[in-house]
């Protein structure tokens, strides 16, 4: 009779930790085997990279300089190395979204003169969308200088953006 009383409290101390069951009873037993590590795992979600911890590091992307742009290659291609490097760091954006601004993005340059600032404005506003409602915070360096560009009005200098956005989706390939 003795037994069955020590067994018993075991039986309820395991239903208040495990909610009964086979296996869910007794110290050790049920949810307190399994919570530890769930615990460890949620606590260090911000110390990886990428985590919480890490994303104050790409709020601020560097601005890319239009007059550079339009007179060095290679700092088009470095800026084009390191907007896809943020994409793969912060973002999950597809290629194919990629490919769908970038194929605004011509379209915009072949427009006739009297029209190309205009469709230069949507198309900003297009990618604020983009970026706004997919996360690609990556490409915030880009709706900025898509800016610079539409506000200088020059040829040159949406030709200049069209390589580049050319540049970001060769290299994410």
């Amino acid at each position: 009779m003795a037994e069955t009383t020590q067994q018993e409290p075991r039986n309820q101390e395991g239903r208040r930790e495990g909610r009964g069951g086979p296996g869910g009873g007794g110290p050790g037993g049920g949810r307190e085997g399994r919570g530890g590590p769930h615990g460890d795992r949620r606590e260090g979600r911000g110390d990886r990279p990428g985590g919480g911890g890490d994303r104050g590091r790409f709020e601020g992307p560097p601005e890319i300089d239009i007059e550079k742009l339009i007179s060095d290659p290679l700092y088009l291609d470095n800026q084009a190395h390191g907007v896809v490097s943020r994409m793969r760091d912060m973002d999950s954006g597809t290629k194919s979204q990629l490919r769908r601004l970038y194929n605004a993005v011509r379209r915009a340059v072949r427009a006739p003169e009297s029209e190309r600032q205009q469709q230069f404005v949507m198309l900003r506003a297009r990618l604020a969308y983009t970026i706004a409602r997919q996360s690609l915070r990556s490409l915030d360096s880009l709706e900025k200088l898509l800016l610079q560009v539409t506000r200088k009005n020059d040829a040159k200098g949406y030709e200049r953006f069209r390589d580049l956005f050319e540049a970001i989706v060769a290299y994410n390939e």
